[in-house]
Formats: structure tokens, sequence, C-alpha cells
């Protein structure tokens, strides 16, 4: 079972609960590198922004994971390797989670 909520902004989010504690991890490794490689464009750190009004607890942010496809190859490779996958294997589990949720 998942959640959508609708946000002021017009932005339509999705809560879905993981599976497996392997996906768990796996995301939020991708998470961890995600912050490191693709700063936020206002130059806030992106916990902080995530935590302005209530502390993150126990949840991945889809969107920034969503950015590794949009990652030069180099730092595709350099996260993918950091997780033991390859940039291929990396994709496929995003697209596999969008696909199998959002649609």
């Amino acid at each position: 079972s998942s959640g959508i909520n609708a946000e002021y902004g017009g932005t339509i989010g999705m809560l879905v609960p993981f599976t497996s504690r392997e996906d768990i991890d796996f995301f939020q490794h991708l998470e961890m590198h995600m912050r490191n490689e693709a700063p936020p464009l206002c130059g806030r750190d992106h916990l902080s922004y995530r935590s302005s009004y209530i502390p993150v607890k126990a949840t991945i942010d889809g969107d920034l994971c969503e950015q590794y496809n949009s990652l030069d190859p180099a730092k595709r490779k350099a996260i993918a390797d950091e997780l033991d996958r390859s940039p291929s294997e990396v994709s496929k589990k995003l697209e596999d989670m969008r696909t199998t949720y959002a649609f």
C-alpha cells in the first residue's frame, strides 16, 4: 500500500514502503551519494532544507535519487562503483521503483 499527497505548489508526491532491507540500504546509500554529487541550487544543505519544518526520519528523497540519471557518466560510474553495481543496474533499479509504484 502507498500514500499519495498533493502540495500547495501543485506537486504530487507518493510515499511508498520498501519491501526489503536490501532496497532500503541501496536507496539510502544512493541518496547519500546524490547529496554530495548534486548540491541544491540555492546552496543550502539538503538535509537542513528537507528538515526545515519537521525532522526527516525514515524517508528517502526519490526526487534526489532520480537525479542520478542526469549526472555525467563519470559521476554515475563512481557512485555505482561505491554501491557495488554497474551504472545500468542503478538506473534499472530506479526505473523499477518508479514504474512499479508510480504508474
